[in-house]
């Protein structure tokens, strides 16, 4: 059974360099274990994604452009992600009028990155 993610959930990007942590605004006023559960709408660009230290997507444009300057050299640049929001979330348990976010969810980011949740965060509440 998935796992409620809540603020502070270990993310990790296919193409980014370093993990990160979510982060999720009390604007739902639901609390996990203490602390703001997530919903999937909670994806935006650094508001609840940071960055992942350093991008190695060939897709991202700063990325295309240091390699090609390097003569075909991959060479990160720093990531700044442009996310969709979380797929497919908990639809049987609604957070805020959205569905809940859970671990097995996943967020595309616009340079062919897949960002997964490594750990949610907690591991008590789980979601139906």
């Amino acid at each position: 059974m998935p796992v409620q993610v809540v603020m502070g959930a270990s993310l990790m990007c296919t193409f980014g360099a370093a993990p990160s942590s979510l982060i999720v605004l009390p604007v739902n006023r639901v609390m996990c274990n203490k602390v703001p559960a997530a919903n999937i709408m909670d994806f935006k660009p650094i508001v609840n994604i940071p960055p992942f230290a350093m991008c190695m997507s060939p897709s991202n444009p700063t990325v295309a452009a240091a390699t090609a300057a390097a003569m075909g050299v991959l060479t990160p640049m720093p990531c700044v992600p442009v996310t969709t929001p979380w797929k497919p979330g908990g639809a049987t348990v609604p957070l805020g009028k959205m569905p809940t976010l859970d671990n097995a969810s996943t967020c595309q980011c616009s340079w062919a990155g897949v960002i997964t949740i490594t750990y949610p965060g907690q591991v008590n509440t789980m979601v139906p």
